[in-house]
Formats: C-alpha cells, structure tokens, sequence
C-alpha cells in the first residue's frame, strides 16, 4: 500500500511540473510591438519594433522623443534594457525606441550592406549603394508612420547606428541632416569604399543647411590595426570628429569618446547608453 502511494506521489509531482513548465512563456520586452512597412519603391517589406515608455498610456496628451536604431534585432534589445533603469527613474527623458530590421526575406548580412553603404563598390559580393533609397524609405514611410500613429515629437529624433548602421548614419548627416537632431555614430565603417565618406564629407561641407544637431561619436580603444581591427577606425572616427568641428556650425554639438579595453564586438552597449546619456540626461 506504501509503495502505491509512493508512485502516486511522484506521478502526481512529474504532472504538476510538467503543467507548470507547459505554461512556462518566453520573455517579452514590455510595452512592445512589431509592425512592417513596406518600402513603395521596390516592394520590400520591413519590420518595425516599438517599445513605448512606462509613462504613455498615462500622459495621453504628452509627446515624446524617438529613437530610431538600425541593425534592429542587435541594437533593439539593447537598448530597451540599457534605458529602463534611466528612463523609469527620472535620470533620463522617456523616449520612443523604434527598431528598423532588415528586409524580409533577405539572407545573412545582405540587406544591410545593401541599405547602410553610400555607394556601389563591385569589389563586394553583395549589392551595395542603397543608402540613399534606405534614407528616403526611413523618412516618407517609418518616420511617417510613426508620426502618424503615435504621439511623437516631430522635433527631437535621435538615430543610433553601429559599424555600417554608423557609416549610414553619417551619409544621412553629411546629406539630409535636419532629418535628426542627434545622431550617435558607433563604430563608424569610414573604411568604406577606400574611405568615400570623407569624400562625400568634402563636397557637402559648404552646402551644409543651419543644423541645430547634437552628434555623438564612439569607438572602441581596440579597433586599429596595432590591436585587433583590419582597419585603422579610431584615427578615422577621429578625423570625421575634427572635420565637424572645423564645420564652425553655431548650434552643432560633438562629441567623441574612445572606450577603452573595447574592440568592434564590444562597443555598442556603451556607444549607446553614454550617447543616449549625454543627449537625453535630466
């Protein structure tokens, strides 16, 4: 008898875990969602992730600041998990996060390189040179959409990119810079196409419009080819810093930061939060 109420003891303890861990779910970012928006000018479709701050079901006459992110699925959680703290107890201003993911459908790395790069390099396997149309997509359709849809502050966008998502992020600066008003640059790829950005930097400095822009540039101490990079980006991103401050823009603010003992795998956690700090700190 003791032995058949062993069994059905430990029969009774295997169900109820194995209900238990049947009603386990996965995390959830709160306050999150996914949309897609289709780009009208080739057809391509891409997600959009969105987190709202604590504070907006509440304020509903309130508008707040967004924050646009390339390279969503990396930079997205990131971020969210890097601004909670800040931003829920009053050290930092609320803010919309707005992931732009890749194009649907498309393999490894090849929408990004296609949509981040300023122009066409055939030395690469993969398209490139779409930064112009991607730039264009981001404004008359995800800018809009935001706009639209939720209570935004047309006034104060930042854009936050790494490595590509920092050159594309730059290409926007030096041709549509009012589109943002603060740009963080992590990791900047200046490499680019035998360095065309500075190129472009050239042609475009004495048609730059009044900018009223706070742009934040950050890279890691290890990513030059002394330590662990195949190219020289801290001297680049230095460079690119200097130029903006020969730009003698009155209302243009800069900053450069070398994070040290970090390399361009490790960078953009604190790329992202000492940026969002130094722009949105209360």
């Amino acid at each position: 008898m003791k032995r058949v109420i062993y069994i059905l003891s430990v029969i009774f303890i295997f169900t109820a875990n194995v209900s238990i861990a049947s009603e386990t779910r996965s995390f959830q970012i709160p306050r999150s969602e996914i949309v897609e928006i289709k780009d009208p000018k080739n057809q391509r479709i891409y997600p959009l992730f969105i987190k709202l701050p604590k504070s907006y079901a509440k304020n509903d006459t309130k508008k707040y600041p967004v924050i646009y992110l390339t390279d969503a699925w990396y930079t997205f959680q990131i971020v969210s998990g890097a601004t909670r703290y800040p931003m829920n107890s009053g050290k930092m201003k609320e803010a919309i996060i707005v992931g732009i993911s890749y194009a649907k459908g498309s393999k490894r790395d090849s929408s990004r390189v296609r949509d981040y790069t300023p122009s066409i390099d055939k030395r690469w396997q993969q398209q490139t040179g779409g930064a112009q149309q991607h730039m264009e997509f981001i404004e008359g359709s995800v800018i809009k959409y935001m706009d639209t849809n939720y209570r935004t502050d047309s006034n104060d966008r930042t854009f936050i990119g790494n490595s590509l998502g920092g050159l594309f992020g730059t290409y926007i600066l030096l041709t549509k810079p009012t589109l943002f008003h603060n740009y963080i640059l992590g990791s900047p790829s200046y490499w680019f196409d035998n360095k065309i950005i500075f190129k472009l930097e050239e042609q475009s400095k004495n048609r730059l419009p009044a900018m009223n822009a706070n742009v934040f540039i950050s890279i890691g101490e290890r990513e030059s080819k002394a330590l662990e990079s195949s190219y020289e980006m801290v001297k680049d991103a230095r460079a690119f810093y200097e130029k903006i401050l020969a730009w003698q823009q009155i209302n243009l603010k800069a900053k450069i930061i070398i994070i040290p003992e970090a390399n361009h795998q490790t960078a953009f956690p604190t790329t992202a939060i000492q940026g969002l700090h130094w722009i949105y700190k209360i």
